[in-house]
């Protein structure tokens, strides 16, 4: 993993959540429609890397350059992680801390 790319925060109301993060000076990166009629809606500080998503649950997706790699050095570590889902914005692949938090990899 090479960086914090997206953290996931859940919120009830992702427009109130939108209006209140822009307010702080985040800026809207996407706002798309997304899976179940919902919309997905990542933001930014102006200067910043790392993003925000306002969603329905929580996690952080972590970038990568090369994901197969990635799961096979986790796994010789004793990390399970999940199948390898291609999308039309790359190729995530899920897994859980010993907490039950979620964190992806995500190979663009």
């Amino acid at each position: 993993m090479k960086s914090v790319e997206i953290i996931m925060l859940p919120v009830k109301d992702r427009q109130k959540a939108k209006e209140f993060y822009l307010k702080l000076g985040f800026k809207v990166i996407i706002e798309a429609p997304a899976a179940h009629g919902e919309t997905w809606i990542q933001m930014g500080l102006p200067d910043g890397s790392a993003t925000l998503s306002l969603s329905g649950f929580n996690g952080i997706i972590c970038e990568t350059d090369d994901i197969e790699k990635e799961i096979k050095m986790l796994n010789a570590k004793g990390i399970e992680v999940g199948k390898i889902d291609n999308t039309p914005w790359g190729r995530f692949a899920w897994l859980k801390d010993l907490d039950g938090n979620s964190l992806c990899l995500h190979e663009k």
